[in-house]
């Protein structure tokens, strides 16, 4: 498959290991542990016999020490559908082509993207902009190179909302990007829904170290959503913006996290291949 431009961050996330967060409901043989118990070969513990149980199931052995007749429950593992949802809108970007949020969103999607498909899940793609794109989860060889163009052709624009599409996404994993200036209340409630469901949500909030730290001097500040809404940031600006954004990213991280949504900050100085590890790497360590 051609990788294009991504062919450097496919190569480095290539072996990354992405487990679920918990036990998924799915039935599609996988690599993620299920919540249902059969005859896979991997042990999960005894329960008493009970009438109807398959007497193969009945561990002889333990029957002739105790007397008492016990079933081996195992787990089976499952695939977990795994939807990626970009914001595309206006304000992604910011500030400027090649250096942008967009830029780095199209990076972090298709590392997931490949990383859960390395893991033999399905993977989908809902993109939130000037169009509409929705590529339901598939696990075939091609969906890689189907969201590498839906997302190039895509020019970040306009103010579409999320929301919708965190409700309409198959039940699984879902990774929402976004910089979290747009409906952010709402996606908040459809967030809390899905989790409510046994989904597991991840906001990925991407912002440019320019939102983080405006360059010194007076700037006039343009809100590329509303470009009716201007203000000059001269350096006082500067100061209370700063405390602003601060006490902003504290609230909305806090807000998610007690949602059950894992939140994860992503800047545009950092490498996307990182972001990946750390994104994929925080569900091994249970955070």
């Amino acid at each position: 498959m051609p990788a294009g431009p991504y062919g450097a961050l496919l190569d480095a996330v290539r072996g990354v290991r992405w487990p679920a967060a918990r036990r998924v409901a799915g039935a599609t043989l996988g690599a993620h542990p299920s919540h249902l118990r059969g005859n896979s070969s991997e042990f999960s513990e005894f329960r008493p016999y009970r009438q109807g149980d398959d007497p193969r199931r009945v561990d002889w052995r333990l029957l002739a020490r105790s007397d008492r007749a016990f079933v081996r429950l195992t787990s089976d593992r499952a695939t977990l559908p795994t939807t990626v949802i970009v914001d595309a809108s206006a304000s992604m970007a910011f500030p400027q082509p090649g250096r942008d949020k967009w830029r780095l969103t199209r990076e972090i999607a298709v590392g997931l993207a490949s990383v859960a498909h390395g893991e033999g899940d399905p993977v989908g793609l809902a993109v939130a902009g000037p169009s509409s794109t929705v590529l339901a989860p598939r696990a075939r060889r091609s969906v890689l190179h189907e969201m590498m163009r839906a997302l190039d052709e895509t020019s970040p624009a306009g103010a579409a909302p999320i929301a919708p599409l965190v409700s309409a996404a198959r039940a699984g994993r879902l990774v929402v990007i976004t910089d979290l200036l747009g409906d952010f209340d709402d996606v908040l409630r459809a967030a809390r829904l899905r989790v409510a469901r046994s989904d597991e949500v991840i906001i990925v909030h991407v912002m440019a170290t320019e939102e983080l730290d405006p360059p010194g001097g007076a700037v006039l500040a343009v809100d590329p959503e509303n470009p009716s809404l201007r203000r000059m940031l001269d350096e006082p600006a500067r100061a209370a913006y700063q405390a602003n954004i601060s006490r902003w990213l504290h609230d909305a991280s806090s807000t998610l996290r007690a949602a059950g949504v894992r939140y994860v900050r992503a800047e545009t100085d950092t490498p996307a291949a990182g972001l990946v590890r750390r994104i994929a790497g925080a569900a091994r360590r249970g955070q």
